[in-house]
């Protein structure tokens, strides 16, 4: 029992190895042997010591004085008594203004008319080529703002929806000699002005009122009691249908005084 006892006090023991490498790479990773006295590590110690104590008091410090010194230029430009140098007078005027109203730009009438293009017989009208189809939104929101900035002078509109009479495109095309129209456009006493964008800007200046004093205005709220202000009624010969019996023949034939959707221009308000 002796002997066991021995036995297992001298197990517990840690055992040098022939070799001394196992005793070596202790000693060398347990923190109680370190040599701190060694140059090598007071000089790592020392190194370590310098670049936590210096490095995060000159990244706090410098940006701090350099903000300092912006905000003490700034505060000089309330303080009284003292005036920005770049800043003009106010008594002198500034050399180039940024900023200009539309108000003060000066437009006249030639600047939008052209006059190469006319539109004969509507010397004595507004006629606008629109179209009533909301297919296309922003195409439908032009033509509804236009028609709607005249109704607000409370005139009569000689309002021509090609969405209700394909002549009217055709027209349209053959007058301003293009395939394809934007819509919507605008003659006033035959003369070509232009668009939606021409028009707004135009009302927007002030132009617009000054061509419109010729014409006549009508009463608040009048509306046709024949057509509604939609400008077309069905056709009184065929009924809308179109179609004609002949009894001559005994067929049915087409009816040449409407269009193709069987209507007719109204004709309380639009002789």
């Amino acid at each position: 029992m002796a002997e066991t006892g021995k036995n297992k006090v001298k197990s517990s023991m840690p055992q040098s190895s022939p070799s001394g490498f196992l005793n070596r790479s202790f000693t060398m990773n347990s923190p109680s042997t370190v040599d701190s006295k060694h140059a090598k590590v007071q000089f790592f110690l020392k190194n370590q010591q310098s670049q936590n104590r210096a490095a995060p008091v000159n990244k706090i410090h410098e940006p701090m004085d350099s903000v300092k010194g912006k905000v003490k230029q700034l505060c000089s430009l309330f303080e009284p008594g003292k005036s920005a140098p770049s800043l003009p007078s106010p008594k002198e005027p500034a050399s180039k203004p940024l900023l200009r109203s539309t108000k003060s730009m000066t437009y006249s009438s030639s600047t939008f008319i052209n006059p190469s293009i006319r539109l004969p017989g509507t010397e004595d009208r507004i006629v606008v080529y629109l179209t009533s189809l909301r297919g296309i939104r922003r195409t439908f929101e032009d033509c509804y703002a236009v028609k709607m900035i005249f109704r607000g002078f409370r005139l009569w509109i000689d309002e021509r929806d090609i969405s209700m009479d394909i002549a009217y495109k055709k027209e349209l095309q053959r007058v301003l000699k293009v395939k394809d129209v934007t819509l919507p456009q605008v003659f006033i006493k035959g003369k070509y002005i232009g668009g939606a964008d021409v028009i707004k800007s135009m009302f927007e200046i002030g132009e617009l009122a000054k061509i419109l004093d010729d014409f006549p205005r009508r009463q608040p709220g009048f509306v046709c009691n024949a057509c509604g202000d939609v400008r077309f009624v069905p056709c009184g010969n065929c009924n809308g249908s179109r179609k004609m019996f002949d009894d001559d023949e005994g067929l049915l034939k087409r009816c040449f005084e409407c269009n193709e959707n069987g209507l007719i221009r109204c004709p309380a308000c639009c002789d």
